[in-house]
């Protein structure tokens, strides 16, 4: 029984003035600096191939597929898209600061949502849907290899409910432009909905023998 190989991949860096800000739904674009950063990583390193290409439809998805993966058709899965902070889109702790719902949301956001945004619970829920979908899809077509373009917030959150070995999200942090792959062996995945977490994107360079 053949296996199917997922690279996740975080997209690239935004502009600078938008750091300690909360942007998840917000369509912000790639910052020079973080599409340099792209080209960089890709040139030297290379990115992994895939058979089909998925991303969150936010603009800093697209823009670093078509930096990676150069004129190859992608699919975007609303699902993939960050968290939706509702009212604190574009602010910052700070600017929240002495704010009771924003003091209510950091001792639990799990199960607190953001005024007219998303509870974390509602955010685990829904990428994990489309992830799975997207595993469902990969069988029925026959696809071996896929590459899913997304925010650290989605990466960090599906290999916390499905990847081995088993860590919080916190310890699958990434910087932008890289990722990690993961191995889904069926038998597994129909039996406990786990996967490998088997290496890290780029690969890291193999040692000299």
């Amino acid at each position: 029984m053949k296996s199917y190989i997922i690279h996740f991949i975080r997209h690239g860096a935004v502009d600078e003035t938008l750091k300690g800000k909360y942007i998840g739904s917000t369509d912000v674009h790639l910052s020079e600096k973080g599409k340099k950063n792209l080209c960089t990583i890709r040139d030297n390193f290379g990115y992994p191939y895939a058979e089909k290409i998925y991303t969150s439809p936010l603009s800093r998805c697209t823009e670093t597929c078509s930096i990676i993966y150069p004129k190859r058709e992608i699919k975007t899965v609303g699902a993939f898209s960050e968290c939706d902070f509702g009212d604190w889109e574009g602010k910052s702790a700070n600017d929240l600061s002495g704010n009771q719902a924003f003091a209510d949301w950091l001792q639990n956001s799990d199960k607190t949502p953001p005024p007219n945004g998303e509870s974390g619970s509602d955010f685990m829920k829904r990428v994990c849907k489309g992830f799975e979908k997207v595993v469902n899809e990969m069988a029925t077509e026959g696809t071996t290899t896929a590459a899913i373009v997304t925010h650290g917030g989605v990466i960090m959150t599906l290999l916390s409910v499905y990847g081995l070995p088993q860590a919080p999200s916190y310890q699958w942090r990434m910087d932008n432009g890289y990722g990690f792959s993961v191995r889904i062996t069926p038998s597994l995945w129909m039996r406990d909905k786990v996967m490998e977490v088997y290496s890290t994107v780029p690969e890291p360079p193999k040692e000299e023998e």
